[in-house]
Formats: C-alpha cells, structure tokens, sequence
C-alpha cells in the first residue's frame, strides 16, 4: 500500500469551512493529515466542514478562533498541540475583502482587511513555530494573491495586505530555515468559490477572457499546491511565491 503524502502530520488551517480553506483541508485529510480547523464564528457550516473533512478517516477537529487578535492565535496553537500532540503545517488562509477606490475607503475599511489579511499571519506564524522548532520541522504556507503581486484599482487594501505577506514569507523563511522550518505563499488567480461567486456573471467572463487556460480555478487547483508545499516533495523549497492563476501573471 502506498504511503500517503501527509500520513500522521498534523495541519492546521484557517478561515476553513468553505472556499479555498476547505479546499485544502480536504485535500491534505486524503493524504492522511490529521485536521485542526479554525474558524472566527461556530456556525452550521463550520461544523459540517469539520464532519466532512473527519470522514475521511482521520482527526478532525474545529476551533473557533479569531486570527486576528493575538491571544486567541496563541491560545489556539496550544490547545491544538495539547489535542494533537504536534504541529506540521501551517495553512495561514483567513482573510476579507473590503474593495472601494481609495478616494473613498475609510479608515476602517484598511484597518479592517490589514488586520484581518496581514496582522493573524503574523499572530499564527509566532504561535506556531514554537512547536516546529521544537520539532525541527515544518511547513508554513500563506495564502496571498495575484492582487499582491500585480495590484488591483479598487483593492488598496487587499492588495496591500497580500504583498505584505510575501515580504514576511520571504523573511520568515530567512529565519528559519536553519531549523528546517520551511515558508512559503501561494498567490492564486481567480478561484471559483463563494467569494467570487457573488461577482455579476459579466464580470466573470470578462476575467476569464484575459486568463490563458481560459478558466476560472477551482479550490482543488490551489489545494494541490498547498499539498505540494505541505509534503516532503517540496523539502528544498522555501521562501517561494507560487501563482495559482492559469497564466493570468506571467
């Protein structure tokens, strides 16, 4: 029988009961990690993520968390180690979207997505590699986007916060890499979820026609990715940017 790729390590993900989050839970639970989950609301569809994700045969278990506020990250990472013995990955995915031209966003409109997108990558990534370096090993994966690499009118804010994440990958892994903690960012193009899902059918189409592949990308696109980055096949990879986005940025 063939090894999974993430057989008995432990991934913890955030902001995932839907979406790309969810995405790469399940993807990493079909590999065989076992999954903690965080989540700033306990809701329905929070615990059906959590349910979905434990019928695949491993640990499943869900948190509710706000990532964005520093006490709650640390108290999440150790309840999780007390419940799961260990942290292998870290999936960094919980963020909002506030969009508006600058010449109207408000003050709280930026705090809002800076805090949200940019201040919990900080506040998990601190918790987290207390185990991992304990451990001499781990996977550290953020969730960025093509919007923070190339920018976005409309999107100040968000885009700010996701180069804001790859300038901390890149520091991070610096840091790091000498206890074999790897960091890397995905930067995925534009995913068919929920998110993109309430965007007028015209402003769908008219994305699409400027993407290469000629598709929007599924969850399952940039899970892969996640998997890759998660799994000993990428062990000399770090400190990387991965665009997820059919050839949108080349």
């Amino acid at each position: 029988m063939q090894m999974k790729l993430l057989e008995g390590k432990t991934a913890v993900i955030t902001g995932g009961s839907r979406g790309i989050g969810k995405g790469i839970a399940l993807r990493f639970a079909a590999e065989g990690a076992n999954i903690a989950l965080t989540n700033i609301i306990d809701n329905e569809e929070f615990a059906d993520a959590v349910k979905e994700i434990a019928a695949l045969g491993v640990k499943a278990k869900g948190y509710v968390s706000d990532a964005s506020v520093y006490a709650d990250a640390e108290n999440v990472i150790d309840e999780i180690v007390k419940d799961f013995g260990r942290v292998d990955i870290l999936v960094n995915n919980a963020g909002i979207t506030r969009d508006t031209l600058l010449m109207r966003m408000t003050e709280e409109q930026w705090d809002q997505v800076l805090t949200v997108n940019l201040k919990s990558v900080f506040n998990l990534t601190k918790a987290a590699i207390k185990p991992m370096m304990k451990q001499k090993q781990g996977s550290i994966i953020n969730m960025s986007s093509v919007v923070g690499v190339s920018g976005n009118a409309g999107q100040s804010n968000y885009s700010a916060s996701k180069a804001g994440i790859l300038g901390f990958t890149k520091s991070v892994a610096k840091e790091l890499g000498s206890r074999s903690v790897r960091c890397n960012a995905i930067a995925p193009g534009f995913i068919l979820t929920e998110m993109t899902g309430r965007l007028p059918e015209e402003v769908k189409s008219d994305w699409i026609s400027k993407i290469p592949l000629r598709r929007g990308g599924l969850p399952e696109d940039v899970a892969n990715v996640a998997l890759f980055l998660a799994s000993d096949l990428s062990s000399y990879v770090t400190g990387q940017t991965i665009n997820v986005c059919g050839g949108m940025l080349m």
